[in-house]
């Protein structure tokens, strides 16, 4: 049984590494014209550096949350940090395309197993109220992540162009802490998941089974996935979107970006204690309303200052919207089989993620960019009206 000063310790461990998993491809950014130019690809190519860990984690989540289960989440979550720093680290020795781009597919291994096993461990670890807490502060270290890490990658840059790169071996050492610091629970996870476990539960016909005794989980991963792709539409089009109200200067947009990450952390590092006033499903269909006005209020926008609003609203949603998610999993998932279900939310989530330019990039030939939010703000006013007709409708 891990002491009260072992919780405390390995919580900010695992707050450390979740900002680890938002690093992977934002702290990047600031930086693709240089990867470009100084490899000498083409504008997609220097994007898949970007892309391809999210594609590694969409299609390796599963394996690595089948491990997790039979072996415990504190060896997968060690080993990740390892992997994640030597495969993003390495584009620091590289300077060919084709060997940054496989360190990119070592990168998306590590992070698969990071994303999964700390959620993981926070469901083993902490309980109740402290379980709440956690989750709150594991999605406000993503949010902090998504504000801070772009600003350092754009920094990093201005001194060479494959420094941002170095950043990503802070994960060696912060392995090294976390097999000093984390709990041995993988004998707990052990008993959880040998004795009762069949491996019939882990083939298509399991999960469906699943799905048919907890109908909520499909929902939850339809949450997920939704609100990854209104966060990239965020991160992809509200760039171009500031340019018609004269903010065009990286550094400048990464201000509003990182509004829209601090936002989001204040409301996650207060969830454990919104939970225990409202009801999870009323904080969610908060931040759907929280969305959609965030979203349309853009048609208001003519100011630099103006352009302010709708981020910072965005991003209170989504301090709402994440651990809610992750609550619900932990909540309606077979107690031997959390690892695997957890894996599915980063599946959906960067499913999203990398579906949301080309979803809502269609809206781009019928209009400006100002259109991509006003249809992105209806199809979440609409879902929100959908829910919370649900949710407040008389019992």
């Amino acid at each position: 049984m891990a002491t009260p000063t072992q919780l405390r310790r390995s919580l900010w461990v695992l707050v450390a590494a979740a900002t680890l998993t938002v690093m992977a491809g934002a702290i990047l950014g600031p930086v693709v014209p240089q990867i470009q130019s100084e490899l000498g690809v083409s504008g997609i190519a220097a994007g898949l550096i970007i892309t391809t860990h999210g594609g590694v984690i969409v299609l390796g989540s599963p394996i690595v949350g089948t491990l997790v289960d039979r072996i415990g989440p504190r060896q997968p979550f060690v080993g990740g940090l390892v992997v994640y720093g030597l495969g993003g680290g390495a584009g620091l020795f590289v300077d060919s395309y084709l060997p940054l781009l496989a360190s990119r597919v070592l990168l998306g291994a590590g992070t698969a197993a990071v994303y999964t096993s700390v959620t993981v461990l926070i469901y083993q670890l902490y309980e109740g109220q402290q379980m709440e807490r956690a989750l709150g502060l594991r999605s406000g270290a993503n949010s902090a992540g998504a504000a801070v890490w772009p600003l350092v990658g754009g920094a990093a840059g201005t001194v060479a162009w494959n420094l941002p790169f170095g950043v990503y071996l802070v994960a060696l050492p912060l392995g090294l802490l976390a097999a000093l610091t984390i709990p041995d629970v993988d004998a707990t996870a052990a008993q959880v998941g040998g004795g009762g476990r069949t491996d019939s539960g882990d083939g298509l016909a399991g999960v469906l089974a699943v799905f048919r005794d907890q109908p909520v989980l499909p929902l939850v991963y339809l949450l997920y996935f939704g609100t990854n792709v209104l966060i990239y539409v965020i991160v992809v089009y509200y760039p171009q979107f500031l340019g018609g109200v004269g903010v065009t200067s990286s550094l400048q947009i990464s201000f509003y970006l990182g509004a829209n990450g601090a936002a989001g952390g204040v409301t996650a590092a207060v969830y454990d204690r919104l939970v225990q006033r409202v009801e999870r499903v009323t904080l969610v269909l908060g931040a759907l309303v929280l969305w959609s006005v965030a979203l349309l209020s853009t048609l208001a926008v003519e100011t630099p200052l103006g352009a302010a609003v709708p981020v910072v609203l965005f991003g209170l949603g989504i301090g709402l919207a994440f651990p809610s998610s992750f609550a619900w999993v932990e909540k309606f998932a077979p107690e031997d089989r959390q690892g695997q279900y957890s894996a599915y939310l980063a599946s959906f989530g960067y499913t999203g993620q990398f579906l949301s330019p080309i979803l809502f990039g269609v809206v781009l030939v019928f209009g400006d960019v100002g259109w991509v939010f006003v249809a992105a703000g209806t199809l979440t006013a609409i879902s929100a009206l959908a829910f919370g007709s649900r949710v407040l409708r008389p019992a």
